[in-house]
């Protein structure tokens, strides 16, 4: 984190972290503004590492009672539901969600374009292991700087696919902006 902010980055308003340990604490420490939530996706995939094969649709529906929550309010009794039904069974599931909480319900205070934005670091993750798998492919490299051509040439390939628009992009840029106010730097968009 420090040596994004020597690179120039001044602020970070959302981080969407994956759960490793001590991360969210150094995002804080350098960037004491910014919002950090748990993947969702990272939550879900670990809840459903303990469930049987048979039980996970009707498991993942009540997941997602929680995480489609309007509120963090319906969110906590969406949890309790949940625990209610399943902790006879699967007890270290709600205690997963409960220990995260507070790193969970963040981005229920957001609209749900916005939600739908920062709720997961997939796009992140599948880009990374493309890279990984060029780099991995390819074993030695004469230089650094032909391992940087390669990486170079790999994202510019990788952008190509990059189609798909944000869905409601402007107006999320609009409430991205009304929430953090100065803090968001419209001038570099």
């Amino acid at each position: 984190m420090t040596d994004l902010k020597n690179r120039g980055v001044e602020d970070i308003l959302i981080a969407c972290v994956d759960g490793l340990k001590g991360f969210p604490d150094t995002i804080i420490s350098v960037f004491p503004n910014t919002q950090v939530q748990l993947c969702i996706v990272h939550m879900v995939r670990n809840s459903l590492k303990w469930v049987s094969y048979k039980q996970r649709k009707e498991l993942v529906v009540d997941l997602k009672a929680i995480y489609k929550s309007p509120s963090a309010e319906i969110a906590k009794k969406s949890l309790d539901d949940f625990s209610a039904k399943w902790d006879s069974q699967y007890p270290m599931i709600s205690k997963s969600w409960r220990n995260n909480w507070d790193s969970v319900i963040p981005f229920l205070a957001y609209p749900p374009n916005i939600r739908k934005a920062i709720y997961t670091t997939n796009a992140i993750e599948s880009m990374n292991m493309g890279l990984r798998k060029i780099i991995k492919n390819r074993g030695s490299f004469p230089s650094d700087e032909a391992a940087i051509k390669l990486l170079y040439l790999a994202l510019k390939n990788m952008s190509k696919k990059w189609t798909m628009p944000i869905q409601d992009w402007g107006k999320t840029m609009n409430q991205f902006s009304i929430l953090f106010g100065d803090r968001l730097k419209l001038d570099s968009f």
